[in-house]
């Protein structure tokens, strides 16, 4: 062999080289251009994500969202936006406010021992009865009971104020109050389902559809700003008022006995 045509084959080897070097050069070099750019796509992606859970997060739930909705009061109120619920006859001289969470366990105590008592003052005309919901209880758990009952309430007191009483009765029932830990009141058919033990809201397709279609779930969430308003320095339930005085200290009062005992001296004041 030549030496010219050996010069010539080292040549033409080192291009194929070269060549071979500079394609493995540009795979190498796309493969990380697809690398850096999935990398940057998941990053997007994640911030993307990120920024959805974010803003779910940040997102107003839907009792939160309903407090900016138009308040449609149910019958039988009065005051800014119905929130001011007065039973009884015009001839009582004096009103008793009842602060009260449809989920409390100790208002359902009250109700239970002391609710009947309530009910025949009112009807005596002993005192007018004045009702302000609160829903405190459901900020423990996240829970939405205190407010759907509320609700519930409000249905009820659109039809009567015979209705709301009696239903008010039902709800705090041994038979029908849940435990506090069990948020049983979030749920429209057991709502309804109580309901129908009490005869004006039994098979009643008015109280059902605004229960149903949360009629008055502004209203509930109105009335519960009430609550923690108040100006009668009142931080629990239950608890009682008359002429801008707690009664008792505070402390509720669960027994017939020590309830007439301090409202007498109350409406004797």
């Amino acid at each position: 062999m030549s030496k010219r045509n050996s010069q010539s084959a080292k040549t033409a080897a080192r291009e194929r080289l070269r060549a071979e070097r500079e394609r493995a050069a540009k795979r190498a070099k796309v493969r990380r251009q697809v690398i850096v750019a999935c990398s940057i796509v998941g990053v997007l992606a994640a911030a993307g994500g990120i920024g959805y859970a974010v803003v779910q997060a940040n997102k107003p739930t839907y009792w939160e969202a309903v407090k900016d909705d138009k308040v449609v009061a149910p019958a039988n109120t009065t005051g800014t936006n119905g929130t001011t619920v007065v039973i009884g006859k015009d001839s009582a001289k004096k009103t008793l406010k009842i602060y009260e969470d449809p989920r409390c366990p100790v208002c359902a105590t009250f109700e239970q021992t002391v609710g009947s008592t309530v009910d025949k003052d009112i009807e005596a005309g002993k005192y007018k009865f004045q009702y302000v919901g609160a829903t405190f209880i459901d900020n423990k758990d996240n829970g939405e009971g205190s407010k759907n009952a509320l609700s519930a309430l409000g249905a009820a007191l659109n039809v009567s104020d015979e209705a709301f009483l009696a239903y008010k009765t039902a709800l705090y029932s041994t038979k029908w109050h849940p435990d506090e830990t069990t948020d049983k009141f979030k749920d429209d058919s057991y709502l309804i389902k109580v309901a129908d033990t009490v005869p004006a809201l039994k098979d009643n397709k008015k109280f059902q559809d605004a229960v149903e279609k949360g009629t008055y779930d502004a209203w509930a969430m109105a009335m519960s700003k009430t609550f923690d308003d108040n100006k009668d320095g009142v931080t629990g339930t239950p608890g009682f008022v008359m002429d801008g005085k707690q009664l008792n200290g505070g402390t509720p009062l669960l027994t017939v006995a020590d309830y007439n005992k301090v409202v007498d001296a109350a409406l004797k004041g």
